[in-house]
């Protein structure tokens, strides 16, 4: 039972939770305390003494604001509120010896060091430094750790506040990285010289508050000053993570996470942070026909009469792959629909039940893993398939919170019952929940593509939705595609799903749908970013923008429609993929009412409202689907490469390494003979 306390800071007053410490106390009041150690989803270490502030009544020297509660403050003689002061003389005398101490061994790289301009200690020892040292011994050096090939380290720079130490082990889940040594022989070090075996590693290099930590693929290819700062959408996974393009020129120089507590907290995959050097590679820049079984150069005006040639008459099939933003797939399901084709965006044969919102999304929000009691996963690897959201998960059990798993063992960074691998285990658990009723705690169901790619995939969601009514639980579907879900809210689905969408058309028109294998006979005309396999099997290339040179509409996991925005443009002849199906409508003869994105997106909102309440999560009727006999079978995962799932991440030679080495972890070592 929290209780409120009040407090003046600075001379401000302000009622706060009693369990609360001076440094949050100070933020609600809108005053900063400068820190180096302390980070608001770490536990608390107080060990870098920044945080130095004055308590008016209490003991005559300064108290460290990031360790004290306000319930610890004595109030004035009378009763008073407690004050604190955070810039009186006896403070920042504290905070200048404090920034001496730190000073003494550490090296003089500013000019060099890949940290500066956006550097924690930079900052604050212009406020705090001095111009001159009375250091006068020689200066500690440390070694240099291998971390693996994201994480560039320079360990003669680190102050020790250890925030990378506590994020791997309290968010990450590994154990690789800890503190040894006392005194002038403390240093940060990995168990055994090991790299990290995280995917999530790449954020230890934004929690570091010097140069000790950076990224090893940006390092000195630019400055922070020089870069253009772009706030858009991460698309390699469903869960949409917010994060900021940053660009020199044309060129995407690095991704790092935007806080947005309500999906990814400020944390991002080491996938989505690193994956930028897949969009320089492999990308197709110029139209192509194949003549004679060989692609050729063509211009845009040949292409799209080839294309419209190929398509009048014919029986069309639209296929829209996992990165595709909501306007494309809204094109290309007017175009098709024009033509009395069909289109289809469960590529992987997922069975999704169209038209029922809460079947392909659920009824759940990610943030209400933060309160669930109980977790049950069911046929997902959270670990691999959203990172982030595994992160969250493994904080609900470090709260108390119960997980269990209904499919393949695996190092989820967080212990859990394991109550089967098969549909029996399902179906035995439903049994279970009918014959006791909802127990009063707040559980949550989240069902993996896993799950769903099987033969009876809509009977496994049929249990499992009657799982949810039985234990009142909540639902949420975790898909593994950024695009899926704002594709199925447009309803591209076909009855029978990819096999009957694809058995008999005489045209494919595939749209970035790289996943699918597309059989002999039919004429394929490929729409993407990159030459992966869609490229490879097209008579036509019309080359797309990819997700960074965009303006584009995505929903996520749990259903909130979120915008990314364009940080650069496409290469060479590339142009946006709604305004290439836009100007191919023109040459078939039936032109789309729109010639520009607002006039796109007005049509769009008319059709599907609810995709206009951008970073809100609608609410979805519960439409319970009639329970089916299910199969006999494990379930399986759906990504089986974290790595390599999508076409930029496979043209990407740094996320092939990463692939190579993760292969290489897994394989059991042979004893010598």
């Amino acid at each position: 039972m929290s209780t409120l306390k009040k407090i003046i800071i600075d001379g401000i007053e302000v009622e706060v939770d009693a369990a609360m410490t001076i440094i949050q106390a100070a933020e609600i009041a809108g005053i900063e305390i400068p820190r180096f150690c302390y980070h608001e989803r770490l536990s608390i270490a107080g060990n870098c003494r920044m945080c130095l502030v004055e308590v008016v009544g209490g003991p005559p020297k300064p108290a460290a604001s990031c360790a004290m509660q306000v319930r610890d403050l004595r109030p004035g003689p009378n009763g008073e509120p407690a004050v604190v002061k955070t810039n009186s003389p006896m403070v920042k005398k504290a905070r200048e010896g404090v920034m001496e101490f730190l000073l003494i061994n550490h090296p003089l790289d500013c000019p060099i060091c890949d940290q500066g301009g956006e550097c924690d200690l930079q900052d604050q020892a212009m406020a705090y430094g001095v111009d001159f040292s009375r250091y006068r011994e020689p200066k500690r050096a440390s070694e240099d750790l291998n971390l693996g090939p994201l994480v560039e380290t320079k360990m003669t720079r680190c102050i020790s506040c250890t925030r990378c130490v506590r994020f791997t082990t309290e968010v990450a889940g590994i154990t690789q990285m800890g503190q040894t040594g006392r005194g002038e022989d403390s240093e940060i070090t990995s168990y055994l010289n090991e790299t990290l075996a995280s995917n999530l590693q790449g954020n230890i290099i934004d929690l570091c508050p010097v140069g000790a930590l950076t990224s090893k693929p940006y390092a000195f290819t630019a400055r922070p000053w020089e870069l253009t700062k772009t706030e858009s959408i991460d698309v390699m996974d469903a869960l949409c993570s917010n994060i900021r393009i940053d660009t020199k020129g044309r060129e995407v120089m690095r991704i790092v996470p935007r806080n947005h507590d309500g999906v990814n907290e400020e944390w991002l995959s080491d996938k989505s942070r690193f994956v930028w050097d897949g969009l320089r590679r492999q990308r197709l820049d110029t139209p192509y026909i194949r003549e004679n079984g060989r692609l050729r150069k063509a211009g845009w005006g040949e292409a799209l009469a080839a294309a419209a040639a190929a398509m009048k008459g014919k029986r069309v099939t639209g296929l829209i792959g996992d990165l595709v933003p909501v306007e494309a797939a809204y094109s290309l399901k007017a175009l098709v629909s024009v033509l009395g084709g069909t289109v289809e965006c469960r590529v992987d044969g997922a069975k999704l039940p169209a038209g029922n919102r809460s079947g392909y999304v659920g009824t759940a929000m990610i943030e209400d893993i933060d309160a669930a009691q109980s977790i049950l996963l069911v046929g997902t690897d959270p670990r691999n398939e959203a990172p982030v959201l595994n992160a969250r998960i493994r904080k609900a059990w470090a709260r108390g919170a119960s997980v269990a798993v209904v499919g393949p063992a695996a190092d989820l960074t967080y212990d859990y019952d394991h109550l089967g691998t098969d549909r029996q285990a399902l179906t035995a658990l439903l049994a279970e929940a009918q014959g006791k009723g909802p127990d009063g705690k707040a559980a949550l169901v989240i069902l993996g593509q896993g799950a769903l790619t099987e033969a009876d995939g809509a009977a496994v969601l049929a249990e499992v939705m009657a799982l949810c009514e039985a234990t009142g639980a909540k639902l949420l579907v975790l898909h593994t595609a950024a695009g899926r879900v704002g594709a199925m809210d447009l309803g591209c689905t076909t009855d029978g799903g990819i096999k009957a969408a694809t058995e008999g058309a005489e045209v494919i028109y595939n749209l970035g749908a790289d996943e699918v294998e597309i059989a002999p006979g039919a004429f394929v005309i490929y729409q993407g970013s990159h030459g992966d396999r869609g490229a490879h099997r097209a008579d036509i290339i019309l080359p797309g923008a990819a997700y960074t040179e965009e303006n584009g509409l995505f929903v996520n996991t749990e259903g909130r429609p979120q915008l990314a925005l364009r940080a650069g443009f496409a290469p060479g002849e590339a142009k946006e993929n709604w305004a290439i199906l836009r100007a191919l409508s023109a040459e078939i003869g039936s032109t789309l009412a729109w010639d520009s994105l607002a006039q796109l997106r007005q049509s769009l909102l008319s059709a599907h409202p609810h995709l206009g309440a951008i970073d809100n999560v609608p609410a979805n009727g519960w439409k319970a689907l009639p329970r089916a006999q299910l199969g006999n079978a494990a379930f399986r995962v759906a990504v089986k490469d974290f790595y390599l799932t999508n076409p930029i991440a496979r043209a990407s030679s740094l996320m092939g390494e990463l692939s190579a080495l993760a292969a290489a972890r897994v394989q059991t070592p042979l004893a010598a003979e």
